[in-house]
């Protein structure tokens, strides 16, 4: 259903029909945003223009605003074709960098008072149009990373995009915003991958034993590997900075597990992982709130309903559910939901639950 509090009047050129720009089309055209797309693959463009993320762009309509969705070594290029050929434009980009396109586009002395970069945290494993969604940025930040020469106007349309998208805006500079994600995003991208690579050649009697943690660890290595050349590529000197620490880290603990009766070396095993502990403290929670959560596990039997009928009965109890993670138990017949509630309701709702016959693990 069309939505007519939306803040952009379109028309809005997305170039790029891949996961993100879809995403964008679909989302304004849930809007009743009128979107133009583009695309250098005739493919991805009758693909994504098929799942109604928009419309060819014929050259009939002229954009108040471009959206540019392509891989990040092409962005800076794409970037200062669009600006040249729409002059009333603003133009944003999509990209996971931000420190590169724009030293491109400074070196190539474009003009860039309308050119405002931006990149949402949001994404899937899958990428292409068909596995765009409408919904893929509501709740998530979008940074935004204006400079002093654009105007406001320019700003606060992007702003009126990233909104009409549901998404939250935040404003950083290029740089920051480069540091930002390099800490949260592309170095653990490669402890991950770097992870998941042990278990290649693991025997399957291992993989057997597999649990939440390693799955946990390793849930993002299912990752394209020519867009993360790209974009670790375009971001390393950040990158190297945080693995080089890790890396430090690691050697203290590798010292320590060598001969874990020396002395110290209990000790330092133990400060490592009280490090993490405070690490992970600091990330924030639910609708980013720094709330702490107890937790407990439900065993959940492997037939249709099942877990509806947990989740319903935590609602008769008046229990909100703040978090919940599903594993599932090799060759066995059930599931362990891991639910995250409030401290103060913890031990009510595990009673009541186990009366209604439901066996809690943990």
């Amino acid at each position: 259903m069309t939505d007519i509090s939306a803040r952009l009047s379109g028309p809005v050129r997305v170039v790029g029909a891949g996961l993100l720009g879809a995403s964008v089309g679909l989302g304004l055209r849930a809007r009743g945003v009128d979107v133009l797309l583009a695309d250098a693959s005739p493919a991805h463009l009758r693909l994504a223009a098929d799942y109604g993320a928009g419309r060819l762009d014929d050259g009939g309509a002229e954009p108040s605003l471009i959206v540019v969705a392509v891989p990040p070594d092409l962005t800076g290029t794409v970037v200062a074709d669009e600006l040249a050929a729409h002059p009333d434009a603003v133009v944003t980009d999509v990209a996971s960098v931000k420190v590169a396109p724009l030293s491109e586009l400074q070196a190539a002395g474009v003009d860039l008072a309308r050119y405002v970069g931006g990149h949402p945290l949001a994404g899937r494993e899958r990428g292409g149009p068909s596995s765009a969604r409408a919904d893929l940025f509501i709740g998530r930040p979008w940074v935004v990373a204006a400079r002093p020469e654009n105007p406001r106007a320019a700003v606060s349309l992007v702003e009126a995009l990233i909104l009409d998208l549901g998404a939250t805006p935040v404003e950083m500079d290029a740089a920051e915003h480069d540091a930002a994600v390099a800490l949260v995003s592309h170095a653990p991208q490669l402890v991950s991958s770097l992870m998941a690579k042990r278990l290649a050649d693991s025997p399957d009697a291992a993989l057997a034993l597999a649990g939440q943690g390693v799955r946990d660890v390793t849930r993002i290595a299912a990752s394209e590997p020519e867009l993360w050349v790209q974009i670790l590529g375009a971001n390393a000197p950040a990158i190297v900075e945080i693995l080089r620490a890790y890396r430090d880290d690691l050697d203290r603990v590798l010292v320590a597990l060598g001969d874990v009766d020396a002395a110290g070396a209990r000790r330092t095993i133990a400060e490592e992982i009280a490090g993490g502990n405070i690490g992970v403290s600091r990330l924030p929670g639910k609708h980013g709130q720094d709330r702490k959560y107890s937790r407990f596990v439900v065993m959940v039997e492997d037939r249709p309903g099942e877990l509806a009928r947990l989740l319903h009965e935590l609602g008769d109890l008046g229990v909100n559910m703040e978090d919940l993670r599903l594993e599932h138990s090799p060759g066995a017949a059930f599931g362990l939901a891991d639910i995250a509630v409030l401290p103060e309701v913890l031990h009510r709702t595990v009673e009541d639950l186990t009366e209604r016959g439901w066996r809690i693990t943990g």
